[in-house]
This record gives structure tokens, sequence and C-alpha cells, in this order.
């Protein structure tokens, strides 16, 4: 019996929306790179938040708030549950 062989790429759609589904897996993990860079090159005696990081710290969280939203209908267009296709 013949093994029905599939293709060796994938379509064109489902391959951004694996790529997409990617990027938004790593969208926490390089938001707390972020928000934990500013502990690298802060003085150990300063314990206080300056205005600086106060709006470091929102700007980081608002660029989170837009990516995930960026990436929201992309990942919205999959069918079933895991969003694959044949």
């Amino acid at each position: 019996m013949a093994r029905k062989e599939s293709p060796l790429f994938l379509a064109r759609a489902p391959y951004r929306r694996r790529r997409l589904r990617d990027a938004s897996r790593l969208l926490p993990i390089l938001g707390i790179f972020f928000l934990l860079l500013p502990l690298l090159w802060t003085e150990e005696s300063r314990l206080s938040l300056s205005a600086g990081d106060v709006i470091y710290f929102f700007s980081v969280w608002i660029f989170l708030i837009g990516a995930a939203a960026a990436f929201a209908p992309g990942l919205r267009s999959g069918q079933g549950p895991t969003g694959d296709e044949d």
C-alpha cells in the first residue's frame, strides 16, 4: 500500500499563522527581559525609582500591549482548536 505523501512545504497562510503563533509565544519572554533589564544597569545603593524608570516601565508595558493587539487578529483565523490545516 502506498503511503500518502505530505507536501514538502506548507501553504503560505498556515506557515504565516504558525510563525505568528511562535512570535506571540516569545512575547512574554521578551517582555520579562525588557522589564528586568533596568536591574542590570542600576546602582546597588539606589533603591528609589526615578521618573525615567517609571516612563521606561510604562513604555515597555504599552509596547507589549500594542504587540499583542497586533498579533491577535492573525491568531484568531485558525480552524479548529489547534489552528492547523491540512
